[in-house]
């Protein structure tokens, strides 16, 4: 069975139907994106720069298979060689970009296959923080997130404060762990293994301190055995903790940065479970000591309780990453982007 033309999309195919349009048409561009939930985060990233000459439209890399994930998207920029062997033609253009998770491939400075396309393409573009959850996470936001959740506005905790002693907690670990993915020697100290180490445990809202000594204590064995383990790359150890300080990672930033489901899950949901449910209780409280009979606290009760929003899904939809400089990074390459005449390869 022959091919279908939709097996073979690329960006010279999207850029030759956007000149049969007229001139006064909106030129299409398809932004390929990793999985369902990063439609809507690229969404609110691109829909800035649609004007009355573009649109953009964010989809999956493939309408007939199942197809999600990093290594799918960037199968759109294969050169020539790689393009025989797979069979296909796909490739990036001015009218088809890639969207992705920066994940370490930012990061590790293309030392891997990978990372070179996502750092080195002119038309992959990532989020700089290893990924969108990071993003979702983003400290100066949590409190809204808490608002928005039990509708009590009350700040009860510093999340940008705690954030701040986490990331600097776990800075030295982190380090090592860039160097290890730079220099192939994860299988020694693997992303798992780090997760495990920096995960902060038990957490007590009133005394999160007792959570940073805990976190500090197991950081410092860890790096201790490391040490130990590369004995003589101290050198090396020095030259990364200054590279990924000059790629805009800090010691208090460091949590946009490491695995974005173990921050988003071992991290910021059980603080916001515990945070939240101070605040939920505190309202409840208000409720029953302002009601004047039972029947209005019934009343006034159900209809908070009813108004309560989950807090995962509140995380999801929380845009104030919006603010921070990894957003602010993503939107200064695609202006620069859009901004700079596009050469289009011409049909031949």
């Amino acid at each position: 069975m022959g091919k279908r033309l939709s097996d073979n999309l690329n960006s010279q195919y999207f850029e030759a139907a956007n000149q049969l349009k007229s001139k006064q048409s909106r030129r299409r561009i398809v932004a390929y994106v990793e999985s369902y939930d990063d439609i809507y985060f690229w969404r609110t990233v691109l829909s800035r720069f649609e004007d009355q000459t573009r649109f953009f439209e964010v989809m999956l890399p493939s309408h007939r298979k199942l197809e999600r994930g990093k290594k799918s998207v960037l199968m759109k920029m294969l050169d020539k060689k790689d393009e025989r062997k797979a069979g296909t033609a796909d490739s990036l253009g001015p009218a088809m970009i890639a969207c992705v998770d920066a994940d370490y491939d930012f990061l590790i400075q293309g030392a891997t296959p990978q990372s070179k396309k996502v750092i080195d393409n002119p038309y992959v573009f990532h989020t700089y923080a290893y990924a969108i959850e990071n993003l979702q996470c983003y400290a100066p936001s949590l409190h809204d997130v808490c608002t928005g959740v039990t509708l009590n506005d009350h700040s009860i905790f510093d999340f940008e404060s705690y954030l701040q002693q986490y990331s600097e907690a776990i800075f030295p670990l982190f380090v090592w762990s860039v160097w290890a993915y730079r220099n192939g020697r994860h299988n020694n100290f693997s992303m798992s293994d780090m997760a495990r180490v920096i995960d902060p445990g038990g957490f007590n809202v009133k005394d999160p301190d007792v959570s940073i000594k805990h976190l500090r204590h197991k950081v410092q064995t860890k790096v201790h055995q490391l040490q130990q383990l590369f004995a003589g790359n101290k050198e090396g150890y020095i030259s990364t903790k200054e590279d990924v300080r000059r790629l805009g990672v800090t010691p208090q930033t460091t949590y946009l940065y490491i695995q974005g489901h173990s921050l988003f899950d071992n991290v910021i949901v059980p603080i916001l479970n515990k945070v939240c449910n101070l605040l939920r209780q505190e309202r409840q409280n208000e409720i029953s000591r302002t009601a004047v009979h039972y029947t209005q606290r019934q009343n006034e009760m159900s209809c908070y309780e009813h108004s309560l929003q989950d807090i995962r899904q509140m995380l999801k939809k929380n845009i104030g990453y919006m603010f921070s400089p990894p957003f602010q990074r993503i939107l200064s390459d695609l202006d620069n982007f859009l901004n700079t005449k596009q050469e289009i390869p011409s049909q031949k």
